[in-house]
């Protein structure tokens, strides 16, 4: 059941361009969801009032997508002019916005879901076609669509790493140049590292015991008391120690994800972005599509922390390099499942310790 205010229920299904698109990656638009019953008169009516309106769709203002029941006519349609498709088969999407009964009913219904993926306002169709596409009509921009400016729930601590600190994990990627870096992804029933357009970012690992303790002992005194105050969580284990570079030679950049999805990434409860040289480059901020107008760049050896289940991205590097230090934070509860699910990971895990 859907309601005004309640966040959009999330799925993975075909569409024409991605075989397991995922709309738990969209945020910072708006969303027009159009579930079009199977029956041809009613379904060729939604598909011409959507068609009709490509004027109001553009990805940085109103994406729309429509959802057809039917394989037959899903591989017939056409993508473009802002406009996309998804197939569900099975009916699973469209129960969950309420489009088909359990007992087989189906009715044409538009949905719209705000920038931070919450049910906006829906219709049935076709009577209230003419309402809900003069609504869209009048939207605000998205960085407004609450009529305030908005926040992402993040915390930001300046003076973690001070700046020797700084730079000697600078020279410790500079020594080792640094391997492309990968997004996890789930593939056979495995957690696997996937090289693509997604990201664009090399990472070097710091491997030298003391320097790993250096790190640790500046992240519990300075950092892991101010989580504990601002998210009422206590961070005892750490993962991973890289050095990540994004480099504007080519455009580095991280687009929407989230670092929890996969069963091999499940217990990562924060993550932690350290940057190492905020004053030496351009672009490359932290951003929160469900929270569009704003961006997040620490100090140099500031720290922002934030859930791993937020959606962001890392804008593009446009001008030198951005340097930073990603560790992930959970405790002994997440440490269980991420020992329950090694089994799902095809390579050796990152390195942990107790934070």
């Amino acid at each position: 059941m859907i309601g005004v205010g309640r966040p959009a229920p999330m799925f993975v299904a075909p569409s024409r361009a991605n075989p397991k698109f995922t709309f738990y990656s969209q945020g910072g638009a708006y969303i027009l969801l159009a579930f079009l019953p199977r029956e041809a008169a009613a379904r060729d009516a939604m598909r011409a009032r959507i068609t009709a309106h490509r004027a109001l769709y553009a990805d940085d203002r109103l994406r729309a997508f429509g959802v057809l029941r039917d394989q037959a006519v899903f591989s017939q349609v056409e993508e473009g002019g802002g406009l996309r498709w998804f197939l569900d088969a099975e009916g699973a999407i469209s129960r969950a916005y309420g489009a088909l009964d359990d007992d087989g009913a189906e009715r044409g219904r538009w949905v719209l879901i705000d920038p931070a993926l919450r049910i906006q306002f829906w219709a049935n169709a076709p009577e209230e076609d003419a309402r809900f596409f003069a609504a869209l009509a009048t939207l605000p921009p998205p960085e407004r669509h609450a009529g305030v400016e908005l926040y992402a729930p993040v915390l930001m601590v300046p003076r973690i790493f001070e700046p020797e600190l700084c730079r000697r994990l600078i020279d410790v990627y500079e020594a080792d140049g640094g391997t492309p870096s990968g997004v996890m992804r789930e593939v056979g029933g495995k957690t696997v590292g996937v090289l693509d357009n997604f990201k664009r970012r090399r990472d070097a690992t710091v491997t030298d015991p003391q320097l790993q303790a250096d790190l640790r002992d500046r992240l519990g005194p300075r950092l892991l008391p101010e989580i504990a105050a601002a998210f009422q969580y206590k961070v005892t284990r750490m993962e991973r120690y890289i050095v990540a570079c994004y480099d504007a030679r080519d455009g580095g950049y991280f687009s929407p994800h989230r670092d929890n999805t996969t069963k091999g990434t499940a217990h990562r409860r924060f993550a932690c972005s350290i940057n190492l040289n905020a004053e030496d480059f351009e672009g490359g901020d932290l951003r929160f599509p469900a929270f569009p107008g704003r961006t997040y760049r620490p100090p140099t050896g500031g720290a922002v922390v934030f859930s791993c289940s937020l959606l962001h991205e890392a804008t593009p590097v446009t001008k030198g390099k951005r340097y930073a230090f990603l560790p992930f934070f959970y405790d002994e509860d997440a440490a269980r499942i991420r020992e329950a699910n090694l089994g799902f990971l095809a390579a050796p895990p990152p390195e942990t310790h107790p934070a």
